[in-house]
Formats: C-alpha cells, sequence, structure tokens
C-alpha cells in the first residue's frame, strides 16, 4: 500500500537518528531553528505512535489478523498516523520545541549542570503529557506498585482510575478543614464505613441527566490506605467478580466497573480507558 507522505516522512525511531537532530537543534542561526522544529516534531510523533499503540491494544482482538505478520502491519500503520498527525500547528510539538529551547539555552554554569542532569524522557513527557499527569503517575507509582503485588490490580489501571477521579490531583476530595481525604477513588461512605468520612457536594448521574448532591465518602490517613481500600473493594466485593477477570484488558476492566456500577455516568468506561491509556503512556515515555 502506498500512502501519500509516506516516502518523505519517517519516524526516527532510533537512538543515532534522534542524537543528529538534538545535535543539530543546539546549533545556531536558522539551521539550528529548523532542525529543533524537527527534533520537536519527532519526539512528538514518538508519544503519539505509543498512544495509538496502547489504544489498539485496548480494543478487542477478532483473532484474523495477529501474528507476527499482523503485528508489524499495525506497527507500521501506527508509526504511519503518528508522522501525519505529529507537526500540527497547537499540537503537542510546540509545547516540546519550547521545552528544548529553554534546555539548550545558554545559561550560567550551576543552571546549565542541572539542566544537563535532567533526564530527556521526562522532559518530554512532562511537555507532552502535562506536568500534572506526569507528576500524578510518579506520585502515586510505589503505592500502587505494591498494591498491584498484594491484589493482581495492575497499577497503571488504578493510577489512571485515580487520575480521572481526582482530575489528576487537581479535584481531590478534601475535609471540610481543607486538609485532604486522600480519597482518590471516590469511594462513598455507606452504613456499613466506621472509618472517617468527608463530605462533600459531587455530581450523579440520573436517567443519564447530571444532578447536583451532598454526599459522604470515605477518607483515610494516607495515599497508600486509599490504594489498598479501593483494591479490597473491587477484589473482595462479589459486585465486581467479574471485573477481575477483565484485567488483561484496558478497556474490559473498564467496561467490567461500569457495568458494576462503580460510577453513574454512562461515559464512565470510554472517560475510565482514556485516563488509564494516558497513564500507560506516560509510563513508557519515563522508562
Amino acid at each position: 500500500m502506498n500512502t501519500p507522505g509516506l516516502s518523505n516522512q519517517r519516524l526516527a525511531s532510533d537512538p543515532g537518528s534522534l542524537n543528529a537532530l538534538k545535535f543539530s537543534a543546539g546549533q545556531e542561526g536558522d539551521k539550528g531553528k529548523a532542525a529543533l522544529k524537527e527534533t520537536a516534531k519527532q519526539f512528538e510523533a514518538l508519544f503519539m505512535r505509543e498512544l495509538i499503540k496502547s489504544m489498539r491494544e485496548a480494543t478487542m482482538k477478532s483473532g484474523l489478523l495477529e501474528g507476527e505478520g499482523g503485528n508489524l502491519g499495525n506497527d507500521l500503520l501506527d508509526q504511519q498516523f503518528a508522522v501525519q498527525l505529529s507537526g500540527m500547528p497547537g499540537g503537542l510539538s510546540g509545547a516540546i520545541e519550547r521545552q528544548l529551547s529553554r534546555q539548550m539555552a545558554p545559561a550560567e554554569p550551576a543552571a546549565a549542570d542541572a539542566t544537563k542532569t535532567a533526564p530527556m524522557a521526562s522532559t518530554v513527557s512532562r511537555a507532552s503529557g502535562g506536568a500534572r499527569q506526569a507528576g500524578f503517575v510518579d506520585q502515586h507509582s510505589q503505592a500502587a506498585a505494591t498494591v498491584e503485588r498484594e491484589s493482581g490490580i495492575p497499577a497503571s489501571y488504578m493510577i489512571g482510575q485515580a487520575g480521572h477521579e481526582t482530575g489528576w490531583g487537581k479535584s481531590e476530595i478534601r475535609n471540610a478543614d481543607g486538609s485532604p481525604s486522600f480519597n482518590l477513588f471516590g469511594i462513598k461512605a455507606t452504613s456499613a464505613w466506621k472509618g472517617k468520612v468527608a463530605e462533600i457536594t459531587t455530581t450523579e448521574y440520573v436517567n443519564g441527566t447530571p444532578r447536583k448532591t451532598v454526599a459522604k465518602f470515605r477518607a483515610y490517613d494516607s495515599y497508600a490506605d486509599s490504594f489498598r481500600d479501593y483494591a479490597r473493594l473491587i477484589t473482595k466485593s462479589p459486585r465486581y467478580d467479574q471485573v477481575m477477570d477483565q484485567v488483561g484488558s484496558v478497556q474490559g476492566f473498564a467496561s467490567g466497573l461500569q457495568k458494576a456500577g462503580y460510577a453513574t455516568d454512562p461515559q464512565y468506561a470510554a472517560k475510565l480507558s482514556r485516563a488509564i491509556n494516558m497513564t500507560l503512556s506516560l509510563q513508557r515515555a519515563q522508562t
């Protein structure tokens, strides 16, 4: 299949090509500016490729095109789409270009040394995925990994769901005095809950219509406690028995939670899938 634009646009996925681009980007004049722009575009393409790949993996496979040949074809198609989607006005490459420009700008010796120690992957992931999202993933990775070993729920699933529930940390549930409740998953405090409680105004969907209501939510002593309580809920409650059967699929896991009634939002599964895929992409970019 011959696709227009593929012959003169390639993804510089090997380290040698990217290093050559970064070297050229450090030069002065128009040549350096052009190389800087192309470097940013290539990093955006790499990020888009990982995002497309994770989205493809989240979909149900029919089995018709599985195998080495099908996987190679999908990989080439992902690469082609990533190149075509990168470099668009208002896209991620602009933010990456500004970040790289600041990184390569002349600085005082101390500042320059600090810049050199910053990992390129971290810089790119924060520019492309958003500082808040990347910081949220970093903050909760250790606690989520511990609970993954204890429960079998993938850490990326838990972090993605926590990110969706809290707006990546921007809209966490707080106590009346403003202190954090450490409730990352929006778990409500029913009559069976004997722990601390945070009471807030939230949005519930009734017959598909959003309505504001005051509800009580569980409060914890730490984020680690929130991850453990969430895992207990998913693994011990009969309500979520079938959810654990879907941990091999992002879409299946998210759909299972929605079917089990975890949230009233009719679009919950789709939103949660996007948040988990974002987490997976950021984790890959940071390793």
